[in-house]
């Protein structure tokens, strides 16, 4: 369903991320100050509660009429003068932009960030058919430099510090040879670079936040510009969306404009707020041709429980928050998605039976901070219990299933149980702590090499009963 250069298990590739001491003090430096950010914003507001309830059921509302919107949308677009494409998996997605770019005769693309071009391995396919493709994002334009992966939803190079990223520009950076590590000079550098491709460029591919049903409009919010350049200078603009993103009625946007930009950066308001419907004469590009893409999505409409999860407006709250996440980073997760989103998404869209997404259900504390501040009211914890359940089902969980499966028949009937506890009691005083030897046991060895188990009583109170009776 989406590209991956490691389809390792969470497990596996948190074991190594976690020694990168590196990584973590960036991690928590950025997601402590996005937080508190967060904080301050969302205080400011006495119904924020109220926001979050008609963003959740504004949300719901369309996913339950999906097809009508989704139809009214395109009848919409095409009125005013674009064409739109739907595209049921990631190669048929690629294949529509593919040849959407060759029709125009360019080899050269610049694109503004879109978290599902990146799901689907867009560029990837454009460069392997010889089309170069210019991230304009900065923090995309850091990854690109870098030959990296995004490591979060909102702030992709968040895993790399001012002075890694000023090096990588001098390295790698076309006249920033001498570029100091400030936000002020990083900024600058890539603004030198990034504008005579703006200028020059013909086709453009962008993502975008919302599409609004009733006027076809596309709704695109960032923060450094980069964005609007792409969407208006180019003869052709494609842009590239997941179906979930329709919602009704333009007054819905009034929600997520307030709570998008609080929930992501701690800011009141997005400094760029870009909407297109459809061709002007004489304004913006000449051709807008809209991708609709499904990917996995209407399998995740399917489920009645993890369907919530297409409430998503991709804040990244949720990764803020998860002490998981700050530990692990981004890259752990194997996916376009990291995070407490990535855990509850990534499986539903690649769909059960993928080892390494598989793992991503069970890569959280279920602490439920991820609930609390989600813009959209997701209930991660829940999603994340029945992806487990259905993981379980699928009986992909191996060791642990096996334990269960004993734990089950050893309390299903009293004998069986007391005969445990009288083992447990009899390994106790001679010394032979289940702890201990817990430790040397490699199914278990995961679960007590972080945690110490609570020490075996040499007795049980039917010993004890049965003695004081006696």
């Amino acid at each position: 369903m989406e590209p991956a250069p490691e389809r390792r298990t969470f497990t596996a590739a948190a074991r190594t991320s976690v020694r990168d001491s590196q990584l973590r003090s960036n991690l928590r430096r950025a997601t402590t100050t996005i937080r508190t950010r967060r904080g301050a914003a969302v205080a400011e507001l006495p119904h924020w509660q109220a926001l979050r309830a008609h963003g959740a059921q504004v949300k719901d509302d369309a996913l339950s009429r999906l097809s009508e919107l989704l139809v009214q949308l395109e009848s919409e677009v095409v009125a005013r003068g674009g064409r739109v494409h739907w595209a049921r998996d990631a190669a048929e997605a690629n294949r529509i932009v593919l040849e959407l770019v060759t029709e125009t005769g360019e080899r050269e693309v610049v694109k503004v960030k879109s978290m599902l071009t990146q799901e689907i391995g867009l560029n990837a396919a454009l460069d392997a058919a010889g089309i170069s493709v210019q991230e304009t994002d900065l923090a995309e334009l850091i990854v690109q430099l870098a030959g990296d992966e995004p490591s979060h939803i909102l702030v992709p190079a968040i895993h790399r510090n001012r002075s890694e990223i000023a090096q990588l520009f001098r390295e790698r950076l076309p006249g920033a040879a001498d570029v100091r590590d400030t936000p002020a000079a990083l900024s600058a550098a890539a603004r030198r670079h990034l504008r005579s491709r703006f200028l020059s460029a013909r086709v453009a591919i962008s993502g975008v936040n919302f599409m609004v049903a009733e006027t076809g409009g596309m709704v695109l919010v960032e923060s450094e510009g980069n964005g609007r350049m792409c969407v208006t200078l180019p003869d052709t603009l494609i842009t590239v969306a997941g179906i979930e993103k329709v919602v009704p009625r333009w007054e819905d946007l009034a929600t997520y404009l307030q709570t998008l930009p609080r929930s992501a950066t701690g800011e009141r308001m997005n400094p760029y707020t870009s909407v297109w419907t459809g061709l002007t004469d004489g304004d913006g590009p000449r051709h807008f041709h809209l991708v609709l893409v499904d990917n996995g999505r209407s399998r995740t409409l399917a489920d009645p429980v993890g369907r919530q999860v297409l409430r998503c407006i991709r804040c990244s709250a949720c990764l803020n928050v998860c002490p998981v996440y700050e530990r692990a980073g981004g890259h752990a997760y194997g996916s376009v998605y990291p995070g407490p989103l990535g855990a509850v998404l990534t499986p539903q869209l690649r769909g059960v039976g993928d080892p390494a997404g598989d793992s991503l259900p069970f890569a959280s504390t279920l602490c439920g901070a991820c609930q609390d501040v989600c813009p959209v009211a997701i209930d991660i914890p829940r999603v994340l219990v029945h992806l487990r359940s259905r993981v379980e089902e699928e009986g992909r969980v191996g060791a642990e299933q096996l334990a269960m499966r004993a734990a089950a028949r050893g309390l299903r009937r009293p004998v069986r149980w007391e005969a445990v506890q009288r083992l447990a009691a009899r390994a106790a005083r001679s010394d032979l702590l289940v702890g201990a030897a817990a430790v040397l046991i490699p199914p278990l060895r995961a679960w007590t090499s972080a945690r110490d188990l609570p020490e075996v009583p040499r007795s049980g109170f039917r010993e004890w009963w049965a003695g004081r009776a006696s």
